[in-house]
């Protein structure tokens, strides 16, 4: 009889033991400790493109259509509560609507190392840290208001 009880009470013992190491498995994904899941180095992340009105004597002469890349830690994107990518673009929108020195009629002579420069720092100032390490310029045009306005 004791030996009949104690076969029970062992088999308790095992299964209690099996439901807890289950679901701690299911909640944690595996008995082992986790490992960090990021890649080391920098990561690359583009923007949407974004189109800037571009204003002359009160009226919408055209568009300048841009696209960033900007790159950051990817230890440090993981362990961010908010992606910078809003702030990259708004920053760079402000630049560009903003910014007296940019004739749209002439972009080659636009210094974009100087744009790229300020939307970091301003980012950087903004998140409240050394988020972006650089943003690069993908593609920087104007479409005149006709040409934007005409369907493909």
């Amino acid at each position: 009889m004791i030996r009949l009880v104690l076969a029970g009470l062992w088999v308790c013992i095992l299964t209690a033991g099996t439901s807890y190491a289950v679901a701690y498995w299911k909640e944690k994904g595996s008995l082992l400790p986790a490992k960090d899941e990021y890649l080391e180095g920098l990561q690359y992340h583009k923007t949407r493109a974004l189109s800037v009105p571009m204003v002359e004597n009160g009226n919408v002469q055209g568009y300048i259509v841009a696209r960033f890349v900007y790159t950051m830690e990817a230890r440090t994107m993981h362990q961010l509560n908010v992606p910078p990518e809003p702030f990259v673009v708004d920053e760079a929108f402000r630049r560009i609507y903003a910014d007296d020195r940019l004739d749209f009629r002439k972009l080659a002579r636009y210094d974009l190392a100087i744009l790229t420069t300020a939307i970091k720092q301003r980012v950087n100032e903004r998140m409240q840290g050394d988020i972006v390490q650089d943003v690069l310029v993908e593609d920087f045009n104007y479409v005149s208001k006709e040409e934007f306005q005409q369907k493909p």
